[in-house]
């Protein structure tokens, strides 16, 4: 057991999950006259103030069972001043009474950065529960719960032997989220590392027997990527909710929490994007958590903070969670060319990306991504989408010169991961220019450009091409909602945006008929000829009005992935020894 000296002590009584309330009181030993508290703001891995101390209530303080008066100077910020311990000498030399916190959080959102408590289950994430004391960061915290009968706790800190469990400062305490319920745990061993698995709206390893196996198959993957023996975690865990619909997950040094809907798990590929996921979430436990960009080393969890390298830490990863399956021999170069042909089809049907660079995208994060609007793909590009097309340009121009982007990935281990040492930009920038002298002006012209780099050329090292499918209509530069006509999106610079329409109007007819679905948009726009300029009425607050609509050609509507029948038989070559990861 660690040995921790004099830790704060932390308690949660969720024992009426029915009222939502995850009831939390603090117990520790004042250092100063005036203690100041702060709730964090956001939680680490999703960047996007979320303001948690909206979820707050009730917030009291005592000090030798006397209420003190405390003074909110922020949001999220709060200032009490301890009893007055008099002039006497010897008094002043005695430890100060303790000070017990106690406050009120409602747990209604079901995500994996907020907290959730029903009948069913409690999913904590902690930065959004617990207090923070100013000046008692690097100290040790003790956590206790109090839970439903029935119910157990699964976290990743170090239980202390009495019933409770021990952090070894503030950081540690919040990257542990709690999973609280009466679920089944599975225990699985990677390398010699032991591993759990709990899951929340069913059981998946009693209903799939392979299915830890298979886990354990793409743990050991990331492992022979990040050319290591074993897991960067002692110890790991995996918490799965299953649910009617959604998809995310949130990594953490220790563990991991993932989102996964039952139907699209029932679809034919949803087993392996599930794994997908997994490969995801359990890469980071190096690329992001421990392999941290320098900006958040510390973090700072009162503000958003510009981190130019996003692009790396979910890029990169997201390039290789569709790899890491087969190269742990769970998928096959079809489904991997499927899945990296829809990727690649969402990156060049995004115009987003010809407007926002990949190095914007990583510093804008806290006020776009997380923040989507109709307009966003007209504007914006995700850096995880972005930065995983470069990731794939990178690791096929390392080729090129006899290297590749996971000699990159344990270059950068060793140099800071390991160390725990914050990277840079320019230590990216080096770490690549190591492998091949060139990227050190083309990594960083990439990264501030708006234009693509040579995809379909790095395609062709590896016997692939890209192949485009055209829509069978004219290109109205419109999307409807689904089964009405309201315009949910507007195109910039396209048909409907000259016509003058705009988000939110009502289609009513297209030449004099009268629309009811999509689908009867898309029948008159298929009909109509080519050239032809069209009248539509449409609703717009209320009032009727009417204008021209001159429809652009067929747009292409998807980009397929397919090898290349007439590639070179050196390129199959090439192509076997980048799907295994090798150089």
């Amino acid at each position: 057991m660690p040995d921790y000296p004099s830790p704060a002590q932390l308690h949660l009584d969720l024992r009426d999950p029915h009222q939502h309330l995850v009831r939390a009181s603090l117990r520790f030993q004042p250092r100063t006259a005036v203690v100041r508290l702060r709730l964090p703001a956001w939680t680490p891995g999703s960047y996007l103030i979320r303001d948690y101390v909206r979820w707050l209530e009730g917030l009291e303080v005592y000090q030798n069972g006397r209420p003190l008066a405390v003074e909110r100077l922020e949001p999220a910020c709060w200032q009490f001043e301890c009893l007055d311990r008099g002039t006497d000498p010897a008094q002043q030399a005695e430890p100060a009474a303790p000070i017990e916190l106690s406050w009120r959080l409602l747990a209604e959102e079901l995500t994996v950065r907020t907290c959730h408590l029903t009948a069913d289950h409690g999913f904590l994430a902690l930065a959004a529960v617990v207090l923070q004391v100013e000046g008692e960061r690097w100290s040790p915290w003790r956590l206790t719960l109090a839970l439903p009968p029935g119910w157990q706790p699964f976290l990743s800190l170090p239980a202390d032997g009495s019933g409770g469990w021990l952090a070894r400062d503030f950081d540690h305490l919040i990257d542990s989220p709690l999973e609280l319920g009466p679920h089944r745990c599975h225990g699985f061993v990677v390398a010699g590392v032991p591993h759990r698995w709990v899951g929340w709206g069913e059981d998946l390893p009693s209903r799939d027997p392979d299915w830890l196996a298979d886990v354990e198959r793409v743990c050991q993957a990331c492992c022979r990527l990040m050319g290591v023996e074993r897991p960067a975690a002692a110890a790991y865990l995996f918490v799965l909710h299953l649910l009617a619909q959604g998809y995310g997950g949130l990594e953490h040094d220790d563990g991991t929490v993932l989102q996964f809907g039952r139907r699209a798990l029932r679809q034919a590929d949803g087993r392996r994007k599930l794994l997908q996921l997994v490969a995801h979430e359990y890469l980071h436990q190096w690329n992001g958590r421990r392999l941290r960009p320098a900006e958040l080393c510390p973090i700072d969890y009162d503000r958003a903070t510009l981190v130019p390298s996003l692009w790396f830490v979910e890029g990169v990863t997201s390039y290789y969670d569709l790899l890491l399956p087969l190269a742990a021999g769970i998928s096959d170069e079809q489904e991997l060319l499927a899945d990296l042909g829809a990727q690649l089809s969402r990156y060049r049907l995004t115009p987003g990306r010809m407007v926002q660079s990949l190095q914007l995208s990583s510093q804008e994060a806290w006020v776009k991504l997380y923040r989507p609007d109709p307009h966003a793909p007209d504007c914006q590009i995700s850096y995880y989408l972005k930065g995983a097309v470069l990731a794939l340009v990178l690791d096929l121009h390392l080729r090129r010169h006899g290297a590749a982007l996971a000699l990159v990935l344990q270059r950068l281990w060793q140099s800071h991961g390991i160390a725990s040492r914050g990277y840079r930009q320019s230590d990216l920038v080096e770490a690549f220019a190591h492998h091949a002298r060139d990227l050190s002006t083309l990594l960083p012209f990439w990264l501030e450009s708006e234009h693509d780099p040579d995809i379909d050329g790095y395609l062709a090292d590896v016997g692939l091409v890209l192949m485009a499918e055209r829509s069978p209509y004219r290109d109205a530069g419109w999307t409807l909602a689904s089964g009405g006509t309201s315009l949910t999106r507007v195109m910039r610079g396209g048909a409907a945006e000259r016509a003058g329409l705009q988000l939110g109007d009502e289609l009513l007819a297209i030449e004099q008929q009268r629309l009811r679905t999509p689908e009867d948009a898309c029948q008159l726009l298929l009909d109509s000829a080519d050239s032809a300029a069209l009248q539509v009425h449409f609703c717009r607050d209320g009032l009727l009005r009417q204008t021209s609509l001159q429809c652009d050609p067929p747009a292409v509507e998807r980009w397929q992935l397919a090898i290349d029948p007439g590639a070179p038989a050196t390129a199959a070559t090439r192509r076997a020894r980048w799907l295994s990861l090798l150089p």
